[in-house]
């Protein structure tokens, strides 16, 4: 009988613990959250642009209307004469951070000729920001970028990405390969290359456990947000104060943080175009991948070059998977390279 007691006691202390902790986690994780949508009510005052020119070349933040919804989206290189004539870049940013996050290569685009738009994509802009699921399968993803373009008068296009940003400029690359000029990759391999190392390889297994936490509902955004978002600011260590304030003002917001997870729960949401695009990639393009990258391995790299009909570089450098943060040099120089080299 007295074991039956310890035990029973023992279960009862042990759920004590665990429900006083979510309790914890629960609290700590409200308390951080700008119940007054201060980020939104910044982005509502923007003027929306259509792509007309701008009175100088220096960035501007405004507003896009395209695909249904309002774009946050920073624009260079617009000014006054002959923007129509300047061949144009669109920049995807990945997760957890927005269009800020290519503060360091925007500037030296304008300066080599170039038009540049880097919108924060759906989930990210508040007014891009629908509830459900499968509004964020990477096919409504890929269909934002033209829409954006169309949005500007925009026909054709450089497009660069990284991390998510990457997955879904793959994925406009083989569904709109007409729009597109030339492809720049960062960090994230071909998809399918990405899904076979994903499917058969233990270290990308490993790399992408983390996939399993960031699906589960309600835990992931309690933890990045807990402790006046902490863990999410441990991922912005050697970025610019510019770019850390906006990221966590973006998603301080409620319902921030979960639109931007739901890029990883709507994974497993076949979208309708999959059977239809092809995986050869025929469009000039250029991978930059940082070796010691802890999210993406090697193997997937060294697969995709069988999917390369087109010109394709690689690019490997001595970083992590923050690559404009860790060699924006380097990046910068590639980059532009590409550009040149492929525009018509």
């Amino acid at each position: 009988m007295m074991i039956l007691k310890i035990i029973k006691w023992t279960f009862l202390a042990v759920v004590g613990l665990v429900f006083l902790l979510v309790v914890v986690v629960f609290i700590g994780s409200k308390a951080p959250l700008d119940d007054d949508y201060t980020h939104t009510r910044e982005v509502e005052s923007l003027r929306l642009y259509t792509g007309q020119p701008m009175a100088s070349s220096a960035t501007g933040i405004v507003r896009i209307a395209a695909n249904g919804y309002q774009f946050r989206a920073r624009v260079a290189g617009f000014e006054s004469v002959p923007a129509a004539d300047k061949p144009a870049v669109i920049l995807l940013h990945g997760f957890p951070v927005s269009s800020a996050m290519w503060l360091r290569l925007i500037g030296p685009l304008v300066e080599s000729g170039y038009r540049v738009v880097a919108f924060d994509q759906r989930g990210y802009s508040p007014g891009a920001r629908p509830t459900e699921l499968r509004d964020y399968r990477i096919d409504e993803l890929s269909s934002d970028v033209v829409a954006v373009a169309d949005a500007l008068g925009v026909e054709t296009f450089h497009l660069i990405g990284h991390d998510w940003g990457a997955a879904v400029g793959w994925s406009t690359v083989m569904q709109y390969p007409q729009r597109i000029e030339s492809w720049t990759a960062l960090s994230i391999a071909h998809p399918m290359a990405f899904s076979e190392a994903l499917a058969n390889d233990p270290d990308q297994q490993s790399r992408s456990g983390y996939f399993a936490l960031f699906v589960t509902p309600w835990l992931p955004e309690a933890l990045f947000s807990f402790n006046n978002f902490q863990m999410l600011g441990a991922a912005y260590t050697g970025m610019l104060d510019e770019q850390k304030s906006e990221y966590v003002r973006l998603f301080s917001e409620p319902g921030a943080l979960t639109a931007a997870l739901n890029w990883y729960r709507a994974m497993t949401i076949r979208h309708q175009g999959a059977e239809q695009s092809s995986p050869e990639v025929s469009i000039p393009t250029l991978f930059m991948w940082g070796n010691d990258d802890p999210t993406a391995g090697r193997l997937a790299v060294d697969m995709q070059k069988q999917y390369m009909t087109g010109p394709y570089q690689k690019v490997e450098l001595d970083a992590g998977h923050w690559l404009l943060t860790d060699q924006p040099r380097a990046v910068v120089r590639a980059v532009i390279d590409h550009l040149g080299t492929h525009t018509q």
